[in-house]
């Protein structure tokens, strides 16, 4: 089991910057694919990025893609979502989660219900 903790959110001007973490217990984060998500209020919770479990392969939902770079730190148990040019639509509180499907299980999803652990969710808001 592991569990999450996300940080770095805030309030920010259109245009601005944004990175945030999210820290994981557990001796075995580097076996987790790591999925960030977002959820703006009156909407279901959508994909942003997606990492392998080495950090070799990044998938990018659309809307942020050129934009926010996911990447991770395994000798931290730490993924990052680098957010950058930031807009009003990004408003949504961001969630990190951990996905444990097995090992020869290569694939990236980008389906929330296949992640099993979530974090408690961090506020990004952005103005106009």
């Amino acid at each position: 089991q592991v569990q999450l903790v996300e940080s770095g959110g805030g309030l920010v001007q259109a245009g601005g910057s944004l990175r945030l973490s999210c820290a994981a217990s557990g001796r075995t984060f580097s076996s987790y694919f790591m999925g960030w998500f977002r959820q703006a209020p009156g909407k279901e919770r959508e994909f942003v990025a997606a990492i392998s479990r080495s950090g070799g392969n990044t998938v990018y939902a659309d809307s942020v893609k050129g934009r926010f770079t996911i990447s991770r730190d395994n000798a931290k148990n730490t993924v990052y979502l680098q957010m950058n040019g930031l807009k009003p639509e990004d408003t949504a509180v961001y969630y990190c989660g951990a996905d444990s499907r097995p090992p020869w299980i290569a694939r990236i999803t980008t389906t929330a219900t296949e992640y099993d652990y979530w974090g408690q969710g961090t506020q990004v808001t952005v103005s106009s």
